[in-house]
Order: structure tokens, then C-alpha cells, then sequence
């Protein structure tokens, strides 16, 4: 995700009225949508009855867990009614101890519009003036600073929803117009009072699974969009090999038909605009990570809709404990705050995002070894012959690109298996969430920096087959056509050794930024 900058909004989403989509989360993260409360009567009705019926069991004395009892394996120990308003403020002070790096301002947004979201399902018992507090600090650009280390997920994402709970109250630090400090000082700026918590609202802020499901919202965009761009780079790394594209015929891939890997092929052979302009095919196969790119590619592209449903779904829900349904006056003891469907999504698409990254770096490879490459020069090397002895080409980003991958593959262990027994053993059985998502974002950084590398790579391979005149670009199709164009004028031929880090480095950012527009994106 790109760093919040406050601009003027497109437009405002209404939490409470409808269904949030990972790109509403990701929109309101990044600064393109200010947010608001619906005021659909039916919404107003499902916070107004769980306050309600909140009130009247306080009351009325009635034993509620986190509101009138203690925390956990203490939920044994009752509360005095005189001291219930000090326990949701204690709940968020005990748990300020996260460590490691901290989330991103545009992460941290986006984990404060989830939690809004599970709010508003209306099985909270939060008050409009909690709810209006999370809004203002959305629209305002008030980010709480959050420790990315500290949760198993579950009792969900205590530890950092801590700092969010925290910064709502007048505590803790946050980032603010391009600072860091402290939460009274940006609330004073902007003219908002810090929040008196109710009973139930620092339970309802930090029992749930937002921080990991924001952070799957951001891995999935960046996923799909690789997903794509791989099918991209296989294209211009198979003209550049000399490879053969009949592997991606439409009537081949009809006999095998998962939606993903026919996509997958579609779009490669839509690149090579092999109807238009047919190409000889001196080989009847090429190696694996040409000729079976799609169905590589495929298994992420066939796992994406299974994915935007869960993550969906959980985003979508009232996930904190208790669920206090109002309407009908029941207080429901459960466990919802379990983030066990997120730990599967993100332990599956780490799976699969290294497994892009094993197959360009393959490519990467190919590209390089004269052994292999079919008439490149060795290492890509754009220099002239007299000079070809000195000069290295791509050795070592291949080199790098080895490295990229091999740690990309070594974080594929998943995280949802490594349950500790925590909270004297209230929490025995924990899903690991928040570490599996964290988990899948390093996964993602390390695979768009070998696919930067084979991008460049292949590139660098299209352009001396054009030299060599064994290739017009023309001929390919005209989405690729416009991104090699673009990309020629970023990046210089490699002609003579220089260093390549900055090259990468601005490549890397212009995939997450998902700066090219890549064309043929229809998904069955």
C-alpha cells in the first residue's frame, strides 16, 4: 500500500449499508475514499438496540463477559459495578506491549476501516460516539502507530488493536500530516475529544481479526496483479528465448479447463499476438518454466476467487466476543474472533506468490545461460564483442534473483500450524493469523523483486533479438507493446556494467504501485 497523503476525495463509503469489498478497504487506505455511517433506518436501529439492551442489563446487574467480569482465563472474577468504566481502559493499557516494525500509515488506515466495518455489523453494543470517533480519525488522517508483532490471532489481534483502542482515547502515538506524536496532540489539532470507553467498547475495538484481515485485503491486490504480470514477463521471455507459443493454443488448454490456467494461457498468447502474426517454432518443447508458466500461473489464478471469499466474508462480519444481539436480547459467548479462515488464505497464497517467483526465476535463468537462451549473448550482455570479455550483463541480478526466491520459498511454511497454548491457557488453541498474513507480505516483496528482475531481464533479451533484427515489436500485441515502450524509456539498454540496484528498486515500486495498465485482465 502507498503512504496516505490527505487530498481531496472522490467520494465518501457508507459503512453499515452494504457489503465492503477488499478494494473499498484498499481505497480508504490509500486516501481515495473518505468514509461515513449510513443512515439507513435499519442500521440505526441494530446500534441503538444493542446499546440499548447494554444499558439495561448493566442495570439490571447482569453478568456479561469482558463488560462485567475480567479478561480471559479472570472471567471468573466479577467486576464491582462502581469500577466496570475502569476495565475497558485497563484492557488497553496492559496490552501496549507489541514490538517489531510498525504497520504503514496506509496498512493502519486500512486496519482501522476494517474494524469499522466489523462495528457496524451491529453485534457489537458499541455507541454512535465510538463509531463517529473511528470516522473522524479516518477522514481526518489521524493513523494510530501499530507494532506489526504481538498477536496469535486470537483472542484476534489484541496487542496491536490495543494501539488503535489507545489512540481513540487520547493515548499512545500516532502519524499525523507527515509526523510522528502523540494522539491528544493530532485530536487537539483537529478538534476531537479523546473517547470516554463503555463497558463493552475496548473488548468490541481489540477483539477481532482486523489487523490481519487488512493486511490480506493488501495481499491480495498485490498478488493478483503479479498473477498477471507474470503472464506478462512469460510472454516477452518466450520471444525472447526463441520459445515456442504454440504451448499456449487456445485448443490445448480447452482439454484442461481450470478458468485460472486458461486465462493464464489466454493472456500470453493474446501478448504474443500469435493469430496476427505466427512465428516459427524451431522446438517442438521448451523447458518447463516456459512451457508450463500457465499452470503455474493458473493455480494462483483458480485460487483467487476461494480467497476474495474468505477474506471477504471476514471482513464482513462481527467477529469480537461477546456478539451482542440486541434486537433479540441474547448475549452470545463464542469464539469469532478465531482468525483461522485468514491464516489459511494468507498460509495458501504465500504458497503461491513463491511459487511465482520460483517460476520467473527460471526464466531468469533461461535468459542468461548462452547453454540455454538460443543465441543471446551470455549473461544478456548488450556489449560488443571486443568487449563481451569484461562485461557481466545480468550474472548478478540473476544471482540476486536466486537469492529473492530461495527466501520467498523458506517463509512458505505455513504459520496456522505453530497454535501456542497462551493466557493460562484460556487461548490453547490460537490461528496464527496475523503472523501468516505478515508472513505473505514478506513473501510478496521478495517475489515482486524477482519479477522486477525478470522484467528487466526479458526486456533486455527483446531487445537484443530486435538488434540482432530477429524480432519486430510490432508484431506483438498492443497492450505489450505500450508497456515495453514505457519501460525502454525508464530503462536504459544495458550495454556496459553498471550498478542495477536502483534500476530494480524503482521497477519493485512501479509494480506495487501497479503502475502499468496490463491489458486482456478479463477472469473467466
Amino acid at each position: 500500500m502507498s503512504q496516505y497523503t490527505p487530498s481531496r476525495q472522490i467520494k465518501d463509503l457508507a459503512f453499515g449499508q452494504q457489503a465492503i469489498t477488499i478494494e473499498d478497504i484498499l481505497a480508504v487506505a490509500n486516501g481515495k475514499m473518505n468514509v461515513e455511517l449510513s443512515q439507513s433506518p435499519g442500521f440505526v436501529e441494530r446500534i441503538d438496540s444493542g446499546i440499548n439492551f447494554l444499558n439495561k442489563l448493566l442495570t439490571k446487574d447482569g453478568v456479561i463477559y469482558g463488560v462485567t467480569t475480567g479478561y480471559g482465563d479472570s472471567c471468573s472474577v466479577k467486576i464491582p459495578l462502581d469500577i466496570v468504566s475502569d476495565l475497558p481502559i485497563n484492557l488497553t493499557r496492559f496490552h501496549g506491549c507489541g514490538l517489531g516494525d510498525y504497520l504503514s500509515e496506509a496498512q493502519a488506515r486500512a486496519v482501522m476501516a476494517v474494524r469499522l466495518n466489523s462495528l457496524c455489523q451491529g453485534y457489537s453494543g458499541v455507541s454512535w460516539e465510538l463509531l463517529d470517533q473511528l470516522v473522524q480519525f479516518i477522514n481526518s488522517g489521524i493513523i494510530p502507530r501499530i507494532p506489526q508483532e504481538g498477536s496469535v490471532g486470537a483472542s484476534g489481534d489484541l496487542t496491536p488493536l490495543s494501539y488503535v483502542a489507545g489512540a481513540l482515547i487520547g493515548e499512545r502515538e500516532v502519524y499525523y500530516q507527515g509526523a510522528v506524536l502523540p494522539a491528544k496532540n493530532a485530536m487537539a489539532a483537529e478538534g476531537i475529544t479523546p473517547l470516554t470507553l463503555k463497558p463493552k467498547e475496548g473488548l468490541a475495538l481489540m477483539n477481532g481479526t482486523a489487523v490481519m484481515t487488512a493486511l490480506a485485503c493488501e495481499a491480495f491486490s498485490r498478488a493478483q496483479y503479479l498473477s498477471r504480470l507474470c503472464a506478462r514477463i512469460t510472454a516477452i521471455s518466450t520471444v525472447a528465448v526463441n520459445g515456442n507459443p504454440y504451448h499456449f493454443d487456445e485448443i490445448l488448454f480447452s482439454v484442461k479447463p481450470h478458468a485460472g490456467q486458461m486465462n493464464a494461457a489466454k493472456w500470453i498468447r493474446l501478448d504474443l499476438n500469435e493469430h496476427e502474426h505466427p512465428r516459427n517454432a524451431d522446438r517442438l518443447q521448451d523447458r518447463y518454466s516456459i512451457r508450463c508458466a500457465p499452470h503455474i500461473i493458473g493455480v494462483l489464478e483458480d485460487t483467487l476467487p476461494w480467497l476474495r471469499s474468505n477474506i471477504e466474508n471476514e471482513l464482513n462480519s462481527a467477529n469480537d466476543n461477546p456478539i451482542i444481539d440486541g434486537m433479540g436480547e441474547h448475549v452470545l459467548h463464542g469464539g469469532h474472533f478465531y482468525g483461522g479462515h485468514i491464516a489459511l488464505a494468507m498460509d495458501t497464497l504465500k504458497n503461491c506468490v513463491a511459487n511465482l517467483a520460483d517460476l520467473i526465476d527460471r526464466q531468469i535463468a533461461l535468459l542468461v545461460d548462452e547453454k540455454f537462451n538460443h543465441g543471446l549473448p551470455a549473461n544478456l550482455s548488450g556489449a560488443a564483442p571486443e568487449q563481451r570479455y569484461i562485461h557481466h550483463g545480468f550474472k548478478a541480478v540473476q544471482i540476486g534473483a536466486s537469492a529473492w526466491t530461495a527466501e520467498a520459498l523458506k517463509l512458505t511454511m505455513p504459520a496456522s500450524v505453530f497454535s501456542r497454548s497462551t493466557e493460562c491457557h484460556n487461548q490453547d488453541k490460537v490461528s496464527m493469523g496475523t503472523i501468516a498474513a505478515r508472513d505473505c507480505l514478506r513473501v510478496l516483496q521478495l517475489t515482486e523483486q524477482v519479477v522486477a528482475a525478470g522484467l528487466l531481464a526479458s526486456l533486455q533479451g527483446l531487445r537484443l533479438r530486435e538488434a540482432q533484427r530477429e524480432l519486430q515489436l510490432g508484431t506483438l500485441g498492443t497492450s505489450l507493446q505500450a508497456m515495453i515502450h514505457d519501460l525502454c524509456s525508464k530503462i536504459p539498454f544495458l550495454e556496459q556494467d553498471r550498478p542495477m540496484e536502483s534500476e530494480l528498486r524503482e521497477t519493485v515500486q512501479l509494480i506495487q504501485q501497479q503502475y502499468w495498465n496490463l491489458g486482456y485482465d478479463e477472469r473467466t
